[in-house]
């Protein structure tokens, strides 16, 4: 492009546009608060920064994950404590009832009671959080078991799936945090057959042997009952060291979350003091230029003429 300016007015406003970048640049940052706001403002960074929000990101919904997780898992440790509470109301009623001095009809007056408590285990392997079947596995759209006094165990089974969704620990790696109602009230051996400390089977075995005035079947449910009360027991341990594990997780996850955004904000966000310290020199730096330039003396052609 051809011009009619001399080399020094070309270098004044060089020297100008030069300025007022830098001064738009530095407001530009201190009313968004952000250094870079677009990859051109500094390409370098923005490979760190998107691989930081992806981090972000991901941990966001590792956390989430977590949270639901943790929910389901206190509801199922409450439950499980209900259903413990009703073991030892059977073992109670049972003791009662084994005594030698019961009558027949005094037997059968235990049995509304006792068949309540299984209509409880029952509700029990129904219980939801977040709308989900938690002790039904992976197929925790329904529930697993209903009432059926005609069967041996007093239920139907609805749904025989495992449990194999894991949860993810943002440290590394993953963890089952959940079990179904046959590993907790329906337990079987290894033939699928009633195992000795299944819950379901204890309770309407003492439901039979009161209607039947079995006293022998009566002292034979105590036993069945205890087994079942420390099977139950040992499920609830798991679910203390899943909370544990879980409790863990969130900590760190809450830890990376601060830890990412810290990295995002230094890399991202304005140092708003050197900001303003740029914006003050620029706009000084042009006000200064711009008094030099007219303190110059303005000697034209005519000048010379007129002499």
């Amino acid at each position: 492009m051809i011009t009619n300016l001399d080399a020094q007015s070309q270098m004044f406003l060089a020297e100008i546009d030069r300025a007022q970048r830098r001064v738009a640049e530095a407001q530009q940052q201190i009313s968004s608060g952000k250094r870079v706001s677009a990859a051109s403002d500094d390409p370098d960074v923005v490979t760190d920064l998107l691989r930081l929000r992806s981090a972000l990101e991901r941990n966001t919904q590792v956390q989430t994950n977590l949270g639901m997780a943790k929910s389901a898992v206190t509801v199922a440790d409450t439950t499980i404590s209900n259903a413990l509470r009703a073991l030892d109301r059977a073992l109670t009623l049972a003791a009662q009832a084994a005594n030698g001095t019961q009558t027949a009809q005094g037997r059968l007056g235990f049995v509304d009671e006792v068949q309540a408590l299984e209509e409880q285990l029952v509700t029990s392997s129904q219980t939801q959080s977040g709308g989900w079947y938690i002790f039904s596995g992976d197929q925790d759209g329904q529930p697993a078991y209903q009432l059926n006094l005609d069967n041996p165990n007093g239920v139907d089974r609805l749904v025989t799936a495992s449990a194999t969704r894991l949860i993810e620990n943002p440290g590394g790696g993953s963890f089952v945090a959940s079990k179904t109602a046959q590993d907790i009230f329906d337990h079987r051996n290894f033939d699928d057959s009633l195992a000795p400390d299944n819950a379901f089977a204890a309770l309407n075995n003492l439901r039979l042997a009161l209607i039947n005035n079995d006293e022998a079947g009566i002292t034979a449910s105590i036993n069945s009952i205890k087994l079942a009360s420390d099977h139950i027991n040992t499920c609830q341990s798991f679910y203390g060291a899943v909370e544990n594990r879980i409790q863990d997780a969130l900590t760190l996850t809450a830890a990376l979350d601060t830890q990412i955004r810290t990295e995002i904000g230094l890399k991202e966000d304005a140092d708003i003091v050197s900001a303003s310290l740029e914006l003050s020199q620029g706009n000084l730096q042009i006000q200064a230029a711009l008094q030099m330039r007219g303190s110059l003396p303005r000697t034209t052609l005519f000048d010379f003429i007129s002499r």
